[in-house]
């Protein structure tokens, strides 16, 4: 029988596999994912081990950021104005340190919405930002960057603008390192203060003040997304420079602040209607005091060096804004009110204009560009002239005509036989000006000088200085370098010191001419003039002043003595050695400066006290710490100059010349009886002079050429520096009550006339007499003058001495 088959059992040794259960995946191919998997581990495992001998190489060489912790930027040094205003900035850097709870949130979130939204939820790198940049650029929708602000502090502190995949490790090792440092508060501090956003600004303070004007504290949403959008690329987004590309990133910022959730629809839509009003030159705002920001900034770099442009010093001036910004405006009203009167010089140059409207207007505003406005005398390319009219082209294509008046100035410019460099015509680059009724009239720049400067007789702090009619022109500061002959404003000097040797007001002095020959004078013959070239006879001391008699001036000085007046003179701060003992040192023929002459007069102004002009009231540190601090000292009798009574007696005849004198426009303009002063013109009008002041403030004005020529025939001190005086005083004595001088010890009126006291005698006047002297008034009658104190005759002298026969015997020759 046969057998039958065993069925296969479970145990035994498996058949053969059947085509139908062969592996799924090649054998090679097998091969490969194991070979790739392993390649990939090693792979993983060589990165991870050069980045962990990349991070034990590069992360104890990387910069040591423990002072940021105390973050210090370079800060430039600030002069500051006596009431906060900020009057002149030196260093490389503009930049207002400004503490984080100190900037408004508006700024933040500007700044987080458009350079990095989640900067307070990441640890420094920002992967979903990376991710959400990179799907963005490549999609091709508005690119976005992937730096975080803390990758920008790393970058902007520390390291260069070189791009490579070193300094890259290094910017994310920095990141990770302040990350964990610092707070989230202290590095968008940082940021906020070190990002450079253009014009030279550096920190959104800074750019608040350079593009608007306005401290950051202040700002609103869309000024705040207009700075936001600068630091990209603060030339591309520069308001000043490219407003339409600013304004569409403006645009933008603001919706991704909407996107953000920092404001809502409704302010979106505010801020992106709001005008916003962005500084377009450089004199937007200014209060101009160039050269004392200038003196400043000599003073503390003797002090600090090098530090000076870094160490964000603050120096506090005695200057007063208003005062500065009405002084700047009177010296350069007064200049140009002179400059009006003088020949015109021709257009400064000519440029050829193209025909096309197009290329004209590039080529006038190329031309404007290298020949920008100086403050109100601004510059305009003519585009048609004739003698009737002027039509010129200003700054962003404005239109300017001339007609009428307003071509007075230019009238040789426009003569049909005017030479080819006076003759205005087409491309003709000339100044122009606005006039008091709003029209234009052609002017030009002048080159005359002046300066100006008033400070407080009591304390001697600076109120204002203008060293000259425009800083970036002519950067020598009149007020304290220029050496200049004062003229008949020196003569009160003189006159104090004849009051010591017996003179009185009263005394009478022969207006006469008089002759020097060669022998006398060791050099040439001297005949001197009164400015008028007339005599008018015997005349009091009083009148001799207030009318500026040169003879009367030298008859004084020949009769006290030229040696004495020069030793007397030191007594007001003048250097003996810039004025020779000789008789023209009656008519100010010696060397002073602005600032001498506004402190001598102040001895007048002050009882009699020296002082010495100061600038300087402070100066701290960044933080505020007070480094040095100035205080002027007291007016004692160690810092007396001349006695009170003397000082009491000139200010009655310098008070004579303002109210009746060659400066007699003073107090008529002003209606005030305080003021006092004097004018001053050397010979052939080639300096004009006034220094005058009230009991609380004194100013000197001087004009004059810097290479000397004459002003004109015509140009007196009272007629060119004595108006910029009165413009000056009239705002800084508004409010101010008027205040006359007290009689000190020693003096007493006689007849409506001071007198130191020992010079009259008998009965009448307090215990001081009063007789009538017939020898002395039949002197003034037969045209001598009388004896020193003798007022006109009126009063009797004491017995004279010695040194008053001498003054007799010199008068009498």
């Amino acid at each position: 029988m046969p057998s039958t088959p065993t069925p296969p059992d479970s145990n035994s040794s498996p058949a053969k596999p059947s085509s139908s259960g062969k592996s799924w995946l090649p054998r090679w191919l097998v091969k490969f994912l194991l070979w790739s998997t392993g390649l990939l581990l090693a792979g993983v495992v060589s990165v991870l081990l050069f980045v962990a001998v990349a991070l034990s190489v590069a992360y104890p060489n990387l910069p040591d950021i423990s002072d940021l912790v105390d973050y210090r930027p370079k800060l430039p040094l600030r002069v500051y104005s006596a009431d906060g205003v900020v009057i002149g900035e030196f260093g490389e850097e503009r930049r207002s340190l400004t503490p984080i709870q100190d900037i408004p949130q508006v700024m933040k979130d500007a700044v987080l919405a458009i350079e990095d939204a989640r900067f307070f939820s990441h640890g420094g790198v920002d992967y979903l930002g990376v991710i959400r940049a990179g799907l963005a650029n490549v999609g091709r929708a508005k690119a976005q960057g992937a730096s975080t602000i803390t990758m920008q502090v790393a970058r902007n502190v520390y390291l260069s603008a070189e791009k490579s995949y070193t300094r890259k490790i290094y910017e994310i090792l920095l990141t990770f390192k302040l990350e964990h440092m610092l707070t989230k508060d202290q590095i968008l501090e940082i940021y906020m203060n070190q990002i450079f956003l253009g014009n030279r600004a550096y920190g959104f303070a800074a750019a608040s003040e350079a593009y608007f004007g306005k401290p950051l504290k202040n700002i609103s949403i869309s000024e705040a997304a207009m700075l936001a959008g600068l630091p990209k690329a603060p030339s591309a987004y520069n308001p000043i420079i490219n407003p339409k590309r600013a304004r569409a990133r403006q645009l933008y910022i603001i919706e991704r602040m909407e996107e953000n959730g920092f404001i809502t629809a409704e302010q979106a839509k505010a801020a992106k209607e709001e005008p916003l009003k962005v500084r377009t030159g450089p004199d937007a705002g200014r209060v101009h005091a160039e050269y004392v920001a200038e003196t400043v900034r000599q003073l503390v770099y003797n002090q600090y060096g090098d530090e000076t442009y870094t160490r964000g010093l603050n120096v506090y001036t005695t200057l007063r804004a208003t005062d500065q910004t009405v002084a700047y405006k009177a010296l350069r009203k007064g200049i140009m009110d002179y400059e009006r009167r003088q020949i015109y010089r021709g257009p400064e140059k000519f440029i050829d204009l193209p025909v096309n409207p197009q290329e004209t207007e590039d080529a006038i505003d190329d031309a404007l560009t290298d020949n920008p406005d100086n403050g109100d005398v601004m510059s305009a390319v003519v585009l048609e002239a004739n003698p009737k009219r002027i039509l010129a082209m200003r700054q962003n294509s404005e239109t300017v005509e001339i007609t009428g008046d307003g071509l007075k100035p230019a009238q040789s410019g426009l003569a049909e036989k005017a030479g080819p460099n006076i003759k205005i015509r087409r491309g003709a680059l000339i100044r122009v000006a606005k006039t008091p009724k709003n029209t234009w009239e052609i002017t030009q720049l002048p080159e005359v000088e002046g300066a100006f400067v008033a400070l407080d007789p009591r304390d001697g702090s600076i109120r204002a200085l203008v060293g000259g009619f425009d800083f970036e022109k002519n950067k020598f500061n009149h007020v304290t370098q220029a050496w200049r002959q004062p003229g008949s404003s020196f003569k009160p000097f003189i006159y104090s010191a004849a009051l010591e040797k017996g003179f009185t007001p009263a005394t009478v002095i022969n207006d006469a001419p008089l002759f020097f020959d060669a022998g006398v004078t060791g050099g040439q013959p001297w005949e001197p003039k009164n400015y008028d070239g007339t005599f008018d006879g015997p005349m009091s001391l009083r009148t001799g002043l207030k009318k500026s008699k040169n003879m009367i001036s030298i008859r004084i000085l020949q009769a006290i003595g030229a040696p004495y007046a020069q030793d007397w003179i030191t007594h007001f701060g003048f250097e003996a050695e810039k004025h020779p003992a000789y008789l023209t040192m009656a008519l100010g023929a010696g060397s002073v400066t602005p600032m001498q002459m506004v402190t001598a007069y102040s001895v007048f102004a002050n009882g009699g006290y020296r002082i010495n002009p100061y600038l300087v009231t402070k100066i701290t540190d960044q933080r505020g710490k007070v480094l040095l601090e100035t205080k002027p000292p007291a007016l004692d009798e160690s810092v007396r100059g001349i006695e009170a009574r003397n000082a009491f007696i000139m200010d009655s005849l310098l008070q004579e010349v303002a109210r009746s004198g060659t400066a007699a426009k003073a107090q008529a303009t002003l209606k005030r009886p305080d003021l006092y002063g004097k004018t001053g013109t050397t010979n052939d009008s080639i300096d004009t002079w006034f220094v005058g002041f009230q009991p609380t403030l004194a100013a000197a004005v001087w004009m004059g050429y810097d290479t000397p020529k004459k002003l004109g025939d015509r140009e007196t001190g009272g007629g060119l520096s004595l108006p910029i005086w009165i413009n000056y005083m009239e705002y800084a004595l508004k409010g101010i009550p008027v205040a006359e001088y007290p009689p000190p010890e020693g003096v007493v009126n006689v007849g409506g006339e001071w007198y130191y006291s020992e010079y009259a005698r008998g009965s009448g006047v307090s215990t001081v007499g009063v007789q009538q002297d017939p020898a002395a008034a039949n002197a003034a009658n037969a045209g001598q003058p009388a004896a020193p104190g003798a007022p006109g005759g009126a009063i009797q002298v004491l017995p004279p001495s010695d040194e008053k026969k001498r003054i007799l015997d010199l008068f009498k020759n």
